[in-house]
């Protein structure tokens, strides 16, 4: 789109300028706009007025009328973009800076270099143009546009993204609460689904039997659930023995898929139960919790046994950290979230931007989803799979269910750098770049030795999957890997 307007502007504007009319207006709109009367009249007036750069109001079409929810989040975050105009433009009339409604002189159009042709928010970038060319803005609410509330558009980001994602919160952010035990129960007889639940463990003694009395076997109980595997990772502790006496098969990670040597990691646990498994619908749910509720479990699978339509569900929870002192942080948790996988998510894949806790432990899908999914060995796996799977479902398939509140241990700062490291290799893989994603990184308060990050990735299970072939890790780490 940036490339077709900027070809177009520049013919105009050079056309204008052989003929000696610099002060000539280029205006601009979108073929799926609806310009209201007057609308051109009202730009020429304010040009006459001596204002160089104008911008029109846009509204959404009337004929193709929002949501209600929908219309109140819009006027919400129209009224937080307005106050941050104002903030340098202190008498602006609507927050709009769009090439649907836009207006130069060539003059400001030279001046500013012309339209700019990101992959995305060419009007974000003609902005910071005009103002770099000390340009002033005029924003006016007389001349009006009204553009399709479609959905679906070819930039990454925009009023079509923005639109989708606010759809989504409303259809697909759900509270656990919506999901009682019995309703599932009768979802699962109606349907026949099968449902498996697995659990990666490592020493996790202390919490492993509350997950398995509290959250997972009310419902096996009731029929929700008929297979509960924990898989092992050569716990020291008792864990397995423990989770094997509380009802759930245990597996040794290793000995599951023997022919792909040891097991590298938490995502590699979770690949291999994916094939010790046969539920049409299978759970990952931590083993390290504390508090541990039904609603762990039944949150995350209640969208997929009672709408169609959905194939994947994160959960979501309020995280108070554990002080020192003994006293509680409200939203201490998640450090890794808020600081790499958040900020990655908004600027690469902004459909995602609505995921409270895209690296949450407890999701679950339908087999045939998973199975064409690459799983990352390590910690990339929750931010890979989320990923993907908007790559092979769309957003409308994907939801997230409101849990609580969970506790679980919290790892030192430092320990976290890695996990991080593993979030951004997992997300510099599917950005398509092309680089190699090295296998450690270097800890500067560990004599800058470097330490090993497991970032290597399990193929899809089915052949028929996301492709293999991304950028692969060093030729040591796929040595490991094979």
């Amino acid at each position: 789109m940036g490339w077709a307007r900027r070809v177009g502007m520049d013919a105009a504007a050079r056309q204008l300028l052989a003929a000696g009319t610099g002060d000539a207006l280029l205006v601009s709109t979108d073929a799926d706009t609806r310009v209201a009367p007057g609308w051109l009249a009202a730009l020429l007036r304010a040009a006459d007025d001596g204002h160089e750069v104008v911008a029109g109001d846009v509204v959404a079409d009337p004929g193709a009328p929002l949501d209600r929810e929908l219309r109140r989040r819009r006027a919400a975050a129209a009224g937080v973009r307005l106050r941050a105009v104002r903030t340098v433009d202190h008498d602006a009339s609507h927050h709009h800076f769009s090439a649907a409604n836009l207006a130069l002189t060539v003059r400001a159009y030279e001046a500013c270099g012309g339209m700019p042709t990101p992959r995305a928010l060419e009007d974000e970038a003609l902005l910071e143009a005009v103002r770099r060319a000390g340009l002033a803005v005029h924003r006016t609410t007389d001349a009006v546009v009204h553009t399709s509330p479609r959905t679906e558009g070819r930039a990454p980001r925009g009023l079509a993204a923005d639109l989708a994602l606010e759809t989504w919160r409303i259809r697909r952010r759900h509270d656990h609460r919506e999901f009682g035990i019995a309703r599932l129960a009768d979802a699962v007889r109606r349907s026949g689904t099968r449902v498996s639940v697995v659990l990666p463990a490592k020493d996790v003694a202390g919490t492993v039997a509350g997950v398995l009395e509290r959250t997972v076997a009310p419902l096996v109980e009731t029929g929700v659930v008929s297979e509960v595997v924990v898989v092992d990772a050569r716990s020291a502790d008792g864990t397995a023995r423990i989770a094997a006496a509380h009802g759930a098969v245990v597996l040794q990670q290793d000995e599951l898929v023997p022919g792909a040597g040891p097991c590298l990691g938490k995502g590699d646990a979770m690949w291999r139960a994916l094939q010790a498994t046969e539920g049409d619908v299978v759970a990952f749910l931590d083993a390290d919790t504390a508090d541990p509720t039904p609603a762990h479990l039944a949150g995350v699978l209640g969208p997929l046994l009672t709408d169609d339509g959905v194939a994947m569900v994160r959960g979501c929870f309020d995280r108070p950290r554990l002080e020192a002192d003994g006293s509680l942080s409200a939203h201490g948790g998640g450090r890794v979230t808020e600081l790499t996988a958040r900020p990655l998510l908004n600027l690469h894949r902004p459909l995602l931007a609505g995921f409270r806790q895209p690296l949450a432990g407890e999701f679950a899908a339908r087999r045939d989803l998973l199975e064409r999914l690459p799983f990352p060995v390590g910690y990339g796996v929750e931010i890979a799979t989320l990923v993907d799977a908007l790559e092979l479902v769309g957003l409308d398939g994907l939801a997230e269910v409101d849990l609580g509140v969970r506790q679980n241990r919290h790892q030192s700062l430092r320990e976290l750098s890695t996990m991080a490291y593993a979030v951004l290799c997992a997300l510099e893989r599917r950005l398509g770049r092309g680089a190699v994603v090295p296998g450690s990184m270097r800890l500067p308060w560990a004599d800058d030795l470097p330490r090993a990050v497991p970032v290597a990735e399990r193929p899809p299970v089915a052949g028929d999957g996301l492709a293999a072939d991304r950028p692969r890790t060093t030729a040591e780490d796929e040595r490991v890997a094979s």
